[in-house]
């Protein structure tokens, strides 16, 4: 972000956000009531976020080359999710990608900027791509819906196409893989869009909602609507260790059909032969004591009764938390893929043990496809 600050933040209330969303305003007094006012139509500060640019005529060919998604046929407006990850097919960078016929547009979070550009220059050599950041030019401005009048009216578009990122969470991507085995994922709902505006118009944006022409609600209030719809985040459920498998992330940004990319025969092994080490489970909290528990907190077994005199089971961690509008206090958690999916599940917050509800989002034993897909005999081999 420019060094000049957010123009967000000098609108009545606004209180700055902490960690990877430090920068732009966490809230404008209630976070709450935000949520219900981004789901009527307010706009998100997102301006920390970075941009980079990819130019040329081997743009799309190059990055399908280096990534998890498949993006040769990405046509112009069209958008799409893109994971980089290392050769053990861990996670290292998420991408949301939108093309405009002549330049692919990645949106990212801010502390991925840097070393994804720098990794992106290293690896052009002779191919026809230009990469540039382009964070100083334009600004994220998020929202939910199918359109936004304002926000549409204001979006960039350098080459003739309208910058907006639609995500793809709200279904599972062609060659894609869910792995909730739920009938109706809350995923649907999630009609989230990234905007991009240029960076000289996101003042206007801000006067406009000082005028009253538009409301504006903070990163928190997104968040936990995010939380709510399951969908993951590198900046908060992914660390070192994180592989896609593990966050339902085959859903939206991984094509199991495409060319070779550094990380594939990890991704292709645990989806049909293994299981990821590790899941993501939804959480309802109990908030009799008033603690919300945070992103780091110890998720436990319960203790039995007659168990008392040891320490609880720690499971996993708490990745995101938010008080939700409709849901009251909820959670995102990666835990060990053998945790019971039955009983309720603790986090240790505070000097103290919140219950905590479990909804399984990626379960135990997800992964090992081909054991489970009816083999289909070859032709010309007659049965007995």
């Amino acid at each position: 972000m420019t060094s000049a600050g957010s123009p967000f933040l000098a609108l009545p209330g606004a209180v700055d956000s902490a960690a990877a969303d430090q920068g732009v305003p966490a809230h404008y007094g209630n976070p709450v009531a935000e949520q219900r006012a981004l789901l009527a139509g307010a706009v998100v500060d997102l301006s920390h976020r970075g941009v980079i640019s990819v130019s040329g005529a081997d743009r799309l060919s190059w990055l399908n080359s280096l990534t998890s998604q498949s993006l040769t046929g990405l046509a112009p407006g069209e958008s799409t999710e893109s994971l980089l990850l290392g050769v053990s097919g861990r996670v290292e960078f998420d991408m949301r990608v939108v093309d405009d016929g002549e330049t692919a547009w990645l949106l990212v979070d801010s502390d991925e900027l840097s070393a994804l550009l720098a990794w992106l220059l290293k690896m052009r050599f002779t191919l026809r791509v230009v990469i540039a950041d382009r964070t100083e030019e334009f600004a994220t401005v998020g929202s939910i819906g199918a359109s936004n009048e304002i926000l549409d009216a204001a979006a960039a578009s350098p080459n003739g196409v309208a910058l907006i990122w639609h995500d793809p969470w709200s279904a599972v991507s062609a060659g894609g893989h869910q792995y909730a085995q739920v009938a109706d994922h809350p995923g649907a709902e999630w009609l989230w869009r990234e905007t991009l505006v240029s960076r000289d118009d996101l003042g206007a944006l801000a006067e406009r909602v000082r005028a009253g022409e538009i409301s504006a609600a903070g990163v928190l209030a997104a968040e936990a609507l995010r939380i709510a719809a399951w969908r993951p985040r590198r900046a908060t459920e992914g660390d070192e260790k994180t592989i896609p498998h593990e966050l339902d992330w085959m859903r939206s940004a991984v094509h199991l059909s495409k060319g070779c990319y550094r990380g594939q025969e990890t991704v292709a092994k645990v989806h049909n032969l293994g299981h990821p080490p590790r899941r993501l489970v939804f959480l309802h909290l109990d908030g009799t004591d008033n603690v919300l528990p945070k992103p780091g907190d110890d998720v436990v077994l319960p203790v039995q009764n007659d168990d008392r005199d040891h320490d609880p089971d720690v499971v996993g961690q708490i990745t995101s938390s938010a008080i939700h509008y409709e849901l009251g206090p909820i959670a995102l958690a990666v835990v060990r893929r053998s945790t019971p999916v039955d009983p309720d599940l603790g986090v240790l917050s505070d000097g103290i043990v919140v219950a905590a509800g479990q909804e399984v989002i990626v379960p135990p034993e997800a992964g090992s496809v081909v054991g489970r897909i009816r083999r289909m005999p070859r032709l010309g081999v007659m049965r007995r």
